[in-house]
């Protein structure tokens, strides 16, 4: 019978034992190498800012060790309480809203490391809410279990993700193009309008991943849940509808997630410095 070879295959694939942990170790070592000798660290996002970081040029590859080793520690909590959190609803939705506030802490800070961070919630909630709401009010995708987790965590890393990258992108792009700003502003633009014409296609390229991805898919890549779908004995049909359910709902969810970022960049919302133009802008607003 298929069902049962197919998790033994996956077993195969992947034995739980000190080999992964060695080859793993490796590849993590390996790529913290490669961004060492690459001189690949964390950019200021401003023009004249230089590419140095306070690690002495070793950046990404301190980020890449800390990110391995982190994720050790997470999935190895996440595998001990997962069972136990699915047991009741509270515990489950307590589980998810810590995604969620972990998500918001790492976008916000990336985008803008000072008080505007929390802006960052506004466009993950945007674009993750909609969607679990209409699996859950469609019944898709039940309240009690398993499912609404992972389900979620894809689509909240996903929000992760769009937010981050558009919003970075969106304020690096006003800082390189300031004085098109302020040229837009001389002749009579509101300060959002100025804004939004020039951070608008740097935000946009935000969406090229999750697009590439999605057009891609059956013919450069087999992304994990066809293949988490395969191995855990579901037939091809199966599998196929499951992943094409999550890329379109990655895409709706990171289109609404950029839209919501560009437009908190825009408005002064989401901004890095003290920038008077936007202190004067959340004055009138108030």
């Amino acid at each position: 019978m298929v069902p049962a070879t197919v998790p033994l295959a996956g077993a195969a694939l992947l034995p739980v034992g000190p080999a992964l942990g060695v080859l793993l170790a490796a590849l993590l070592l390996a790529a913290a190498t490669v961004g060492a000798l690459a001189h690949l660290t964390h950019g200021t996002g401003r023009p004249g800012g230089g590419t140095r970081s306070a690690g002495g040029g070793h950046g990404h590859a301190r980020a890449v060790l800390s990110a391995g080793l982190r994720a050790v520690v997470q999935l190895a909590a996440v595998s001990l309480l997962i069972g136990w959190v699915v047991r009741a609803v509270p515990l489950l939705l307590t589980f998810i809203a810590v995604m969620f506030a972990v998500a918001v802490r790492t976008a916000g800070r990336r985008i803008a490391p000072n008080r505007s961070w929390g802006w960052a919630a506004a466009p993950i909630v945007a674009g993750v809410l909609p969607v679990v709401a209409a699996l859950l009010l469609t019944e898709l995708v039940p309240v009690r279990g398993i499912t609404l987790i992972p389900v979620t965590g894809i689509l909240i890393g996903g929000a992760l993700t769009a937010t981050v990258l558009g919003g970075r992108r969106a304020l690096d792009e006003l800082e390189a193009r300031r004085g098109e700003v302020e040229a837009g502003l001389a002749l009579g633009l509101p300060p959002r309008d100025a804004r939004l014409e020039i951070a608008r296609p740097a935000a946009s390229d935000a969406l090229l991943p999750g697009l590439d991805q999605t057009r891609t898919v059956g013919l450069v890549t087999l992304p994990g849940a066809f293949v988490g779908m395969l191995l855990g004995g579901a037939s091809p049909v199966q599998a196929g509808a499951v992943q094409l359910f999550v890329l379109v709902a990655l895409m709706a969810v990171q289109v609404v997630a950029v839209a919501v970022v560009l437009e908190l960049v825009a408005g002064g919302r989401l901004h890095r410095d003290a920038d008077p133009d936007v202190s004067s802008t959340a004055a009138e607003g108030e």
